[in-house]
This record gives C-alpha cells, sequence and structure tokens, in this order.
C-alpha cells in the first residue's frame, strides 16, 4: 500500500475549509485513501485528527497517484 508522509500547510490546520476541500477531491478520485488512518473523503473524520500547522500526518491508499494527489493538497495552504 503506498504511503507519503507530508506536512500539513494550511495555516489553520485540517479545520473545515480545508477538511472540505481535501475531502471533495478524495471523494471524486473514487480511490480509499486514508489520512493517519482516517478516511479522507469524510471530513468530519478530518477535522477530527486535530492536525495543524507544522504537524505531519501519513496519506495511505491503494493507488500511488491518489495518495500523491492528497499529500499535495494537505501541503498548500488551503486558506490562502
Amino acid at each position: 500500500m503506498p504511503t507519503q508522509n507530508v506536512t500539513i500547510g494550511s495555516s489553520v490546520g485540517l479545520h473545515a475549509r480545508p477538511a472540505a476541500i481535501v475531502a471533495e477531491a478524495a471523494e471524486a478520485l473514487g480511490s480509499d485513501v486514508t489520512v493517519n488512518g482516517v478516511d479522507a473523503s469524510s471530513s468530519l473524520m478530518l477535522m477530527t485528527l486535530g492536525a495543524k500547522c507544522g504537524d505531519s500526518v501519513e496519506v495511505a491508499g491503494s493507488d500511488e497517484a491518489a495518495v500523491a494527489q492528497i499529500a499535495d493538497l494537505l501541503a498548500q495552504d488551503l486558506d490562502a
């Protein structure tokens, strides 16, 4: 299973807006992707991680391209 460690780039961490953007992208991919073991297509589950800017998380999934895409989103400041 492909995995990638990434540092959260959003200045507010994985709160409502960034979590919703990531979850929407994960849902559109149609592939199982997790962030620290939680379903990346669920914004509520992503917010329960309490990940702050600068925290490291592990993105995993069955599709390497999907993992890379979600990791890239998490590394961006989605509140900018």
